[in-house]
């Protein structure tokens, strides 16, 4: 049987989003899951968690999380959904409007077990450093989820829809358009694993998401309930699977604190 799919928050439900959500939450509960005892509750930090989608899908799951976020908007969607949650589930759960960059103000260096760092390292001027300082947070043994725009594939979107101006463009460059007009930097694997070598969390595993539906328009909404699940079996499986994850949209890597 297929895994139940997770119900997101209200404004998540398009499908290129909850695709991404849930394969990179079932990406995350793998790596949990083969580094922690069943029912150990972890320490976890998201920083720069959006709205909050990972952080309260993880507090449900009996974590205690802290999210970091600069967006006041953002930040105000998380709270707002937080609201909803159960009184159990919000007393797991702290918010900080606050930057990636600033988790030596926050926090003591070892403080968590795990930290996400998901779409954030596009927008970072100094990203080697944003890095640093999220692994100096994680306890030995902890965790680093990082999810990042996958450079060697932004010539795929383009030249999937035809347009092949934009696809030859891709091939060169490591700068592409968010879905917000903005441009921002895409990364490799082989340049964040010499960075995650370097900051002492070295690489452990890494996946790739969203390998078949990255054209899919933003505001495509999901399909059936059982064509879902098809479309995410097979989305999870070409994510752990070669040569498929290497041309997804995004990649995953996940480190671990020596």
């Amino acid at each position: 049987m297929l895994p139940a799919v997770v119900h997101w928050p209200a404004g998540h439900g398009g499908l290129r989003d909850t695709i991404r959500q849930e394969i990179v939450a079932r990406q995350v509960d793998e790596q949990i899951t083969g580094r922690y005892p069943v029912g150990q509750r972890l320490r976890i930090l998201d920083a720069g968690m959006g709205a909050g989608t990972q952080a309260l899908r993880l507090a449900r799951a009996g974590h205690t999380v802290t999210g970091l976020e600069a967006d006041p908007e953002l930040l105000k969607a998380a709270r707002d959904s937080l609201a909803t949650e159960p009184a159990g589930i919000r007393e797991r759960v702290r918010l900080i409007e606050g930057d990636g960059r600033e988790t030596g103000v926050h926090f003591l260096p070892g403080s968590f077990d795990v930290v996400l760092c998901h779409g954030v390292l596009m927008y970072a001027d100094e990203p080697d450093a944003l890095l640093a300082g999220l692994a100096r947070m994680l306890a030995p043994g902890g965790l680093l989820s990082l999810v990042v725009r996958n450079a060697d594939a932004l010539a795929m979107r383009p030249g999937l829809a035809g347009d092949w101006t934009g696809a030859l463009a891709g091939f060169d460059t490591d700068v592409y358009q968010d879905d917000d007009g903005v441009k921002v930097r895409a990364d490799r694997l082989e340049s964040l694993t010499a960075t995650l070598a370097g900051i002492a969390a070295p690489l452990h595993a890494w996946y790739g998401v969203r390998v078949f539906t990255d054209g899919v328009p933003p505001e495509a909404g999901l399909p059936a309930a059982e064509e879902l699940e098809r479309l995410l079996a097979a989305e999870e499986r070409a994510g752990r699977t070669d040569p498929y994850r290497r041309v997804a949209a995004l990649l995953h890597l996940c480190g671990v604190r020596g």
